[in-house]
Formats: C-alpha cells, sequence, structure tokens
C-alpha cells in the first residue's frame, strides 16, 4: 500500500469519526423567550416539585436540558423528578450525567445535596447503605459550601426518616444558626425532634409514629400497648373470679375474648387495636356497626377522653370522671359544659395536654394530635404513674 493511499484512509477514518461525534452529541435548542434559560427552567421544576407536580417539575427540567445538554442542575432536577415518582433507577442515571456535567463548587454541591435527596426517597430500594451514602454526599456539600442551609437541611431529613433523631437535631440545629434558607422548616422540624427525644420512644413502632402529623385510632391503640403497657397497667386493678369451679373446669386455661372489629384483620397493627378492645379504652371502643375504623385521625378532645379514662382505671380512681364539673373553663374554645371539658381539664391540670396556643390560651379540642405531642403526653402518663416498663 502506497504511502498517498494510506493517508487518504487515515484521513476518511478521521472524517468518520468526526462525523460520529458531530451527529451523536445531542443539539442545543434554540431560545424562544427571553427567559426561555435552563436556569429559569430549572427553577419552576423546582418549585413544581415542591408542590408535588413530579410529571410538570420533570418537563422543566427536560426543557432546562434541550437548551444546554451540559447543565448540571437541569439532570439533577431530572434525577429528583424521577425518585418523586419511584424510579430509582433513571433518577440513579440522571444522578450520575449531573455529576458528570457540574461545573464549580457550586453545581458539585448542588448535585450533591440531590444526591441526599435521592437516597432520602428510595433508601433500601436504592442501597443498604443509604443513609452512610446520603452522609457522603452530606460530606462533600458541606466541604464546597459549608455555609448554604441546603445540605445540613436535607441530611436532617435524612437522619429523621432513619429514625436517627439526634443526628437530625443537629441537622436542623446547625440550619437554624445559619439563619438562612429553611429557617422556617428547620424550626418545627428541630421542634419536633426534641419532643420526639424527651418522649423518648421505646418502641420500633413508636419510633415511626413520632412522625406523624396527625395521630390515627390505629395510631393509639398502639401507642397505648407498646409504649404505656395499658394491658400490664390495668392487670393490677383486675379481679378476680373466685367462684368454685370443679377440677375439670380449672384446668381449662381461660383464652382472652374482646370484641374483635371488622375491619382489622391484615393491618399491621392490628394485634395492638385486638389488645385495646380486650382491655377496653373510651374513644377506642368498636362503632355500632362492629367497625374499629383504623385509619380515622383522632381529635385533641378524643385523645383527652381517652388519657382521662386510662388514668382513672390505673388509679383506681372514679372520682376524676366528675372533678371539674361546674368548674369555669379557662379555654376560650372549650365551654365547661362540653362532653369533654372534665377529660381536658384533668389532662391540662397534669401537664398530660397542654394548650395549643400558648398567646391565645386556645385548646383547639378538634384539631388533631401529632405523633410527638402524643408520646410526650404518655412520658408524663407514665411519670404520673411511676411507671418504669
Amino acid at each position: 500500500m502506497t504511502m498517498k493511499r494510506r493517508s487518504s484512509i487515515v484521513l476518511m477514518i478521521l472524517l468518520a469519526l468526526l462525523m460520529v461525534f458531530v451527529t451523536g452529541c445531542p443539539k442545543k435548542r434554540a431560545p424562544q423567550a427571553v427567559l426561555d434559560t435552563p436556569a429559569h427552567h430549572v427553577t419552576n421544576g423546582h418549585k413544581l416539585l415542591d408542590s408535588g407536580k413530579f410529571a410538570d417539575a420533570g418537563r422543566e427540567f427536560t426543557m432546562a436540558t434541550e437548551l444546554d445538554p451540559k447543565y448540571a442542575p437541569a439532570w439533577a432536577g431530572l434525577a429528583l423528578a424521577a425518585a418523586s415518582t419511584g424510579d430509582f433507577k433513571a433518577a440513579m442515571e440522571n444522578l450520575d450525567k449531573a455529576a458528570g456535567h457540574a461545573k464549580g463548587d457550586v453545581q458539585d454541591a448542588e448535585v450533591a445535596v440531590a444526591g441526599i435527596r435521592v437516597l432520602t426517597l428510595g433508601k433500601t430500594k436504592i442501597s443498604s447503605g443509604w443513609l452512610k451514602k446520603a452522609m457522603s454526599s452530606f460530606e462533600k456539600a458541606e466541604e464546597l459550601t459549608p455555609n448554604d442551609p441546603a445540605p445540613y437541611y436535607y441530611m436532617g431529613l435524612a437522619y429523621k426518616d432513619a429514625y436517627e433523631f439526634s443526628g437530625a437535631a443537629r441537622m436542623f440545629a446547625k440550619v437554624v444558626e445559619l439563619n438562612g434558607k429553611f429557617l422556617g422548616e428547620a424550626n418545627k422540624a428541630y421542634e419536633t425532634i426534641q419532643k420526639i427525644e424527651r418522649a423518648r420512644p421505646g418502641s420500633e413502632v413508636a419510633r415511626k409514629i413520632a412522625l406523624v402529623e396527625a395521630l390515627t385510632r390505629a395510631d393509639a391503640a398502639a401507642l397505648f400497648i407498646e409504649e404505656l403497657h395499658i394491658d400490664r397497667l390495668f392487670a393490677a386493678k383486675k379481679t378476680f373470679d373466685t367462684r368454685f369451679k370443679s377440677p375439670e373446669d380449672a384446668a381449662k386455661p381461660a383464652a382472652p375474648t374482646g370484641p374483635r372489629a371488622s375491619d382489622t384483620a391484615g393491618h399491621v397493627l392490628a394485634t395492638d387495636i385486638d389488645a385495646v378492645l380486650l382491655v377496653g379504652v373510651r374513644g377506642l371502643a368498636l362503632y355500632p356497626d362492629g367497625a374499629f375504623q383504623p385509619n380515622a385521625t383522632i381529635t385533641r378532645a378524643e385523645f383527652a377522653l381517652m388519657m382521662e379514662d386510662i388514668l382513672i382505671k390505673a388509679t383506681g380512681d372514679e372520682a376524676l370522671a366528675t372533678r371539674f364539673i361546674d368548674s369555669q373553663s379557662p379555654f376560650p374554645d372549650i365551654r365547661s359544659d362540653m362532653s369533654y371539658f372534665n377529660a381536658v381539664m384533668v389532662c391540662t391540670s397534669r401537664n398530660i395536654m397542654t394548650a395549643r396556643d400558648v398567646a391565645t390560651g386556645e385548646f383547639a379540642p378538634q384539631g388533631t394530635v401529632p405523633g410527638a405531642d402524643a408520646l410526650l403526653a404518655i412520658r408524663q402518663m407514665k411519670t404520673l404513674l411511676k411507671v418504669d416498663f
């Protein structure tokens, strides 16, 4: 083969490679308006993500990549949009693209924060060591942008979802210290975590319920059995049947019996519900149709009635049921003739519950009961009853 022919072949190969490179690169879309920019679409995408409009958010992030295929924040946004819909494979692929295109400390940190969020959304569906990986992403973001509240806030959420409350408290406290973005959200989360730490939930079920915003009837049943142990508390007040029994009858074990709900079969807290129905708690009985309605939320007034009933049965002090009859109500939103007034007074006078609004003194009887508040109430009840189990 002559030198001239060899040179021609090499030139043809180079031209072919150049064509592959050119045609293989994604083409940029020309902007169609002044605000048709990658940064603007990413900003809109995050607003839509926060509103729960994941498909619309994905569209905005995609439009950003069309304008600039190498814009890392857009790929990070697509990772979050995919993770929010449960597509964790696509989320991790987009996160890798974001990391590959990131330019400078700010974008590197933004991608790392997106990694924390994606891992928190996916948890073990992504990796059994998701929390450790999230911590690695946090450390990278913290090093790159130490004064940015975002890494601390989202790592706080990761710790919270992993039920590592002390770690969450540290992160949220740092956000408050930085006094910038996420201040309001971090303050609220920090307050909840502090309540949980004071309540010291002992069971795994209680740690999970601690994070719910509105307690359900099933949640209440689980806390009363798993944390307050009302079955053991009430056993101390149990009356025994001392009537004569034949040797045959005496040999038969007495199986615990109680009403059974028609709608709790297969419920994850069915055992606790059955236990509560067996011992009996005012406000947690079956409805006339035989249903328990485990997923129905309870009000603060209903919770007060339950706690009053438990206190009466655990202490044997029946006088508590009428202790505050004819008393004047200290709450502007509760009249003294309301059916739950005495229960509210029994609970608030013993610091089992407090007014919802300290400034106005309102109790908010129809308000919901956060899990952390319920745990604090149970902790105070255990203190009053000198319960150490």
